[in-house]
This record gives structure tokens, sequence and C-alpha cells, in this order.
């Protein structure tokens, strides 16, 4: 079925409708005390409604921006619901951001409501509470180290659910009347950019803008009722936004929320989701560990694993290159992958996958193969908060490697003449909050202007080249992508992250951030001692191991393009030190200025 205009309604009226429709199924999973417990669709809505009117019963009024600063749990899809349901507005907030930061956000957004989950992001409020005067009342989730607050604006939740429990039965529906009142036109949610070259800027997101995009998913048919996911990705972001707030209630599938980010691993036994998402630093980190555990197996797992991947990936690599398969190989393949292959996708908790999406970023289509070997399709998507997620899209039936799939609507999707990415439809931003100027830099002639370099294939396929300011011209006038070469040094199991460097320079370098995990293993295994991490990443041991992993990625680079010189960052980059962002991108800008003294020596 189309997806037309008429047939998108506002978020709270959508929301109503499918919870009242689905009742008693199950919408979400979480942890609590070792134990998983569950929300109904209609305790999803009971909540949310509780939320709305405690809101209401605080003075929020229509309109109003409510912000929330917390990791992924059932409360905050509460919240967001219930801020909806109330006619007002949602501003979600990184919990790496420093509380400078977080009053930033604040006062462009003048939120009167911050909802915080525990005492780390409250303390952020009380270093900035008389810089904040729009502010008017904190509600935190998590009391630990909380239990004296005493503050007249601050609350825990239970006790802010106790607010709109005391409406009169009247009043109590207020929030149905404001619901009925949202039109789809109406801003709903303010997506903070990272801020990668200055202050971030507010994307103002429509109901239409979002419930068009997730329809528009739904509409490919990829999911249904029965699909389970798993959400760790941070909720502000609009990646993790869509698959667990607005894509779940027009799809219907259940979310499983990860204890933390550092339980990510074992959650996944546990849950074993049938479809999954993430950045691609998620599915290089999981490749990764599973190199590392059968590094540490014995040599005939070891022998094993070896043999099943050099015939699953000559299987793959056939398969995805459209060239016959033998009946030979069919048997190999079929003896590798349910002897081998099968049970290690179980020990990682991926064995019920149907396919994986990656996004926010580029993925080194070395490790898509790694994962199509495990009969595993990671497919790729395109778009950006300024898209509501969605400009391109692939399918596990209809994908290419190395491109980020075909435009979503027809004329959709153009190139400019100087190569960068235009895109146009219904889930287009209508432009940055209090920011005219931003705006109209980024909106032309109905044409979204993405700052990022392209290019369609003779099939209609998207490749993204770089982002527009990164391209790197040298002192010979070559243009060169940075992201390309600093993908395939990533694919190193020893490499976290790279930077290139090259910029009116006379050859390319690179900054390299070591993975600090496999490298630890690589000097006991190598009986290389050390007393503190950078040490071990100024030994001359590490940069030999290196410098023969540059040489590698330097045969499948063009001359121009080669690294002729590296240096080892003796730290991991942090989001709390302006270094990456929240879905581990890198600040090009801040990293060459930061480093602006390393990189002058790569030089001499």
């Amino acid at each position: 079925m189309e997806v037309t205009d008429q047939e998108i309604k506002s978020i709270p009226s959508l929301f109503t409708e499918v919870c009242r429709e689905r009742g008693d199924r199950i919408a979400m999973r979480f942890k609590d005390l070792g134990l998983w417990q569950e929300y109904s669709w209609n305790d999803y809505y009971a909540e949310s409604v509780k939320v709305a009117n405690s809101l209401i019963s605080l003075g929020i009024n229509a309109g109003d921006f409510v912000g929330i600063i917390g990791e992924n749990c059932p409360e905050w899809l509460f919240m967001d619901m219930g801020i909806q349901l109330a006619g007002a507005r949602t501003v979600g907030i990184y919990t790496t951001n420093s509380w400078q930061q977080v009053q930033y956000i604040i006062n462009h957004s003048e939120c009167r409501v911050l909802f915080a989950e525990n005492e780390e992001q409250v303390d952020k409020w009380l270093a900035m509470k008389a810089e904040v005067p729009s502010l008017e009342y904190i509600v935190y989730w998590d009391k630990k180290g909380l239990e004296r607050m005493d503050d007249p604006g601050v609350m825990y939740y239970p006790d802010f659910l106790k607010k709109g429990e005391s409406l009169s039965e009247i009043q109590s529906e207020e929030y149905q009347e404001r619901a009925e009142k949202v039109d789809p036109e109406d801003i709903s949610l303010l997506v903070y950019t990272s801020g990668t070259t200055g202050p971030p800027k507010g994307v103002m997101l429509s109901g239409r803008n979002i419930i068009w995009t997730a329809r528009t998913l739904y509409e490919m048919g990829l999911v249904s009722e029965k699909d389970q996911t798993m959400s760790f990705l941070p909720l502000c972001h609009i990646f993790e936004r869509m698959f667990s707030a607005y894509f779940h209630i027009c799809a219907g599938y259940t979310i499983n929320f990860a204890e933390s980010t550092e339980t990510i691993a074992k959650n996944l036994t546990e849950i074993r989701p049938t479809i999954g998402y993430a950045v691609p630093r998620v599915w290089e980190k999981f490749q990764s560990r599973i190199l590392l555990r059968i590094e540490d197996a014995p040599w005939l797992n070891r022998w094993l694993f070896r043999l099943a991947t050099r015939v699953g990936m000559e299987y793959a690599n056939r398969k995805l290159d459209n060239r016959p398969v033998g009946i030979t190989l069919r048997i190999k393949r079929f003896l590798a992958y349910w002897g081998v292959l099968y049970p290690l996708k179980y020990m990682m908790g991926i064995n019920r996958m149907r396919y994986a999406i990656s996004g926010a970023a580029p993925i080194s289509p070395k490790v898509l193969r790694f994962y199509h070997m495990l009969e595993l399709p990671i497919i790729e998507g395109y778009g950006m908060t300024e898209t509501s997620a969605l400009i391109t899209f692939s399918t596990p039936t209809d994908f290419k490697l190395g491109t980020v799939g075909r435009p979503i609507l027809e004329n959709a999707v153009k190139i400019s003449e100087e190569g960068e990415i235009l895109a146009r439809h219904p889930g287009v931003t209508s432009g940055y909050y209090k920011d005219e100027v931003s705006t109209s830099n980024t909106i032309m002639d109905g044409w979204l202007h993405t700052g990022d370099i392209g290019k369609f294939d003779e099939e209609g396929y998207l490749t993204i080249l770089d982002r527009k300011k990164d391209i790197i011209i040298t002192a010979g006038g070559k243009n060169i992508a940075p992201q390309k070469i600093e993908n395939k040094l990533k694919f190193s199991i020893y490499i976290n992250d790279a930077i290139v460097i090259g910029d009116k320079r006379k050859f390319i370098s690179a900054i390299i951030i070591l993975d600090e995990e496999n490298i630890n293993k690589y000097a006991r295994d190598h009986k290389i001692s050390y007393s503190s991490y950078s040490e071990l990443a100024d030994h001359p041991e590490i940069r030999k191991l290196i410098a023969g992993e540059v040489r590698q990625v330097n045969k499948e680079l063009a001359r121009v393009e080669t690294i002729r010189n590296f240096t080892i960052l003796d730290k991991r980059l942090y989001v709390e030190d302006g270094e990456v962002t929240p879905t581990m991108k890198v600040k090009r800008k801040f990293i060459n200025e930061e480093y602006q003294e390393l990189i002058e020596k790569m030089y001499q």
C-alpha cells in the first residue's frame, strides 16, 4: 500500500490507535534484578498517559519543550510519548554531553522540564541551575545517591506520576483534547546535531516527517510483529529513535532493552534478536571479538575455523559477485556452516537474525563480506537527522556491497554539479530551530543539501564518497576521500580508529588509535612488557605491527592515496573529550587542532 499524505496522522493519534489495537501483546522487555520483565501495548499507553497528565499538572502547555537525558529504558519511551500526548515537544540529550552542552540545549530550546536519569545527570543541572532560567522542574528515575535531594523543583519519577493521578476526572481528559489537536505539521521533536563544526543545531522534525518515514520503512515489508530487536544505541539519536519509537509503533515488533553498553554481548545471547541494527563500529567490534576468541581456542578449533571461513568466504564471494556456485562448493559450505559457522553464530547470540542494518557512518565492504560469510546479511541505508534518518535504503534481496542502496522514492535524490547529494521527500526537516541562516544554507529550492559527496552507478545504487568538507586536496592538486582509506585501516583487528591527514600536504599520513583489547592480547601473547598503555603504544614491536597493517592497506590504494607516515596516538578517542560524536564519528576539525603538533612531526 502506498503511503500518502492523507494517511499520515500525528504521533499521539497513531500511538493511541495502535495501542488500542494491540492491547496485551508485548511491546517491550527490560531486565530488572536479573529477570526479564514485560510491558504490553496497554501498559505502554497507560504509563505514557500518566506522564502526560503529570506534565499538564505541572503547567506544561501545548508546544512547550521538555528534555530527556538518560540511557535506553522503558521510561525513556514513556516520557517521549507522554510529552507527545500532552501536546508538547521532546528534546533528547546525549548522556555523554557535558553540563555546558546540556545548558546550551536547555537554553536554546527553552525547556521547562528535564527528565534526568540519575545522580550523574542531576549533577549537571546543579552545575548550571543558575544559568537556565526556563527550566522549572527536574525529574529523575534512578534515585541512587539522590535519596537526600531536597529541592522543590526536583522530584523522583514515582512522585512525579502521582501529580497526574491527583487530577480530577474532568481535568484528566485534557490530554485527550490536546492529543487530538496536534497537527501532523506541528514540530514534535528537536533533535540536536552532534556539533562537529560548532554549536549543535536543533533539527525541527514534525509528526508528518517522522510518521511518513516510519510508514515508508514499514511498507518495505522488512519486519513483522513477531520480530525481536535490541535497543542500545543512544535514544536521542535519530537512528535508534526511529527503530525504538516510531518504526516500532508502525510495525509492532518487540523491543528488548540492553542493560547497558557494557552488557551488550551478554544480553545478545539472552535476547537472540531476529533483526539487528547498529553503527559500523559495533559490527567491527563484534567481528574483532570473534577473531580474538578463535585465537584463544585450541589448535584444532583454530584449524577448523580457518578451513570453514575459507570455504564460507569463497561461497559468499561467489554469491555476492553473481558467479556460479558448483555442487562441490555447496556441499563443502553446508558442512562448514553447520559444523563451525552456525555454532559460532549461536555462541554470539546472532543465530536468529534474518538480517541486520548498518547506518550512521560508512562501513568497510570487507566487514560486510565477513558477515555474509556467516549467513548474516548486513545491509546499509543512508540518511541523516535532517531527513528523519532515511534517504536511501537496501533490502536483504536488493543490495549491492559498497553502496547504501537506492532512493526510497523516485526522483527523491540527485547529485549536484559539485557532486553533493541532494534530497527531497516528506521526511525532510523544515529547518533548524532559531537558525534561519543555517536553514537557508541547507535547504535551497526545496532540496536538502546533505554535505555528502556521492555518485550513482548504472543500476541506481548510491555510493557515499565522503563528507564534502572532509575531502582532502593534496599539494599536488589530487582529491582524496579519507573515509575510504580509514575504513580499510579499521578492518585491522588492531586498529580501533584512524584519521587520515593530507590536506595541502605533499603526501598522506594517518593518526592511528589502537584497539586496546586486541593490542593488549597481542602484547601478552608476544611477551611485550609495559607499565602503561601509552608505553605500549610507543613500543617498537607495536609500531612494527601497525606498520605491517598499513602496508597491507597501501597495496589496495592508488599511489596518491598511500599512507607514507603514521603516528600512534597513546590514548583512545572519547565523546566526553569532544573528539568523537556519540555515534563514534571522528570530529576532524577538533583532531586537527588538538593534535597539530603531532601532525606537524609527521611532515618534518
